[in-house]
Parts: C-alpha cells; structure tokens; sequence
C-alpha cells in the first residue's frame, strides 16, 4: 500500500511540474501574460510626495480621448520627488515602468506615459500636466 501511495504521489508531481512548464500562453518581454484584450486607458491617477502621502489637491481629471490626465497639487509641493501612481484597465501594462521617483517640475515640458493593451497591439501615450495650486 505504502508503495502504490508514492508511486501516485509521483506521477502526480510529475504531471503538475509538467503542466506548470508548459507554454501555451505567451508571456512578454516583462514576463506578463499578454492576453486579447485590447482595452487601453488610465482609470485612475495618484500623486504621492516623499512621505508617500498625496499631494493632490483636486480629484485628477484623466481624459480617455485627449489622453491627458490633469492634476493640481498643493502649493509648495516637491515637485522633483514625486511618485506616480496609475490604474490601469486589465491586462495593461505602462511604459515607461516606474521604478522610483520622478521629477515633474518641469511643468512646461509634461511627462508622457504609455499605456499598452493586453495583447500588446494597442498604445496610448497619456501627457501628465500637473499644476500647482494658488
């Protein structure tokens, strides 16, 4: 008995290491799953200062069509250590990644990010525009 349980119990590691390197679905560049969804856009928009506490004064106002996405911080806000954070639609992902800090006081000039679908087909580069409160 003991011997039929192990050689079970084998077959049954053998099958689940099988299936789990098994390859049918493709996986990008970042190692994400890239699925059929086409959707591509921002829900959401936070901005976080270097206590990681919001610096945002209003709700972001986030455009799907213009692709821009507004935000106003508060005044005297460290404008070059800001982390930014998106939501984004499933299976999305953002280029560039954001990996740390990001400087956004060059107003004039405003960050561009881009969202890339699910099935890696579609792209929508957002123009973040932050303005100071008064």
């Amino acid at each position: 008995m003991k011997k039929y349980i192990i050689i079970t119990s084998l077959l049954l590691m053998t099958i689940l290491i099988w299936s789990s390197c098994k390859k049918d679905q493709p996986i990008d560049e970042d190692g994400l799953l890239i699925t059929t969804r086409s959707e591509c856009y921002v829900s959401n928009f936070e901005l976080l200062g270097a206590d990681f506490q919001t610096v945002r004064s209003k709700a972001p106002v986030i455009d799907t069509v213009a692709c821009t996405i507004q935000q106003e911080v508060f005044f005297g806000t460290d404008l070059k250590n800001l982390w930014p954070q998106f939501t984004l639609v499933t299976d999305a992902k953002l280029d560039p990644k954001i990996t740390g800090k990001v400087d956004f006081s060059d107003l004039a000039n405003p960050k561009k990010y881009t969202v890339v679908s699910g099935n890696r087909q579609v792209r929508k580069t957002y123009t973040v525009i932050i303005t100071v409160q008064k």
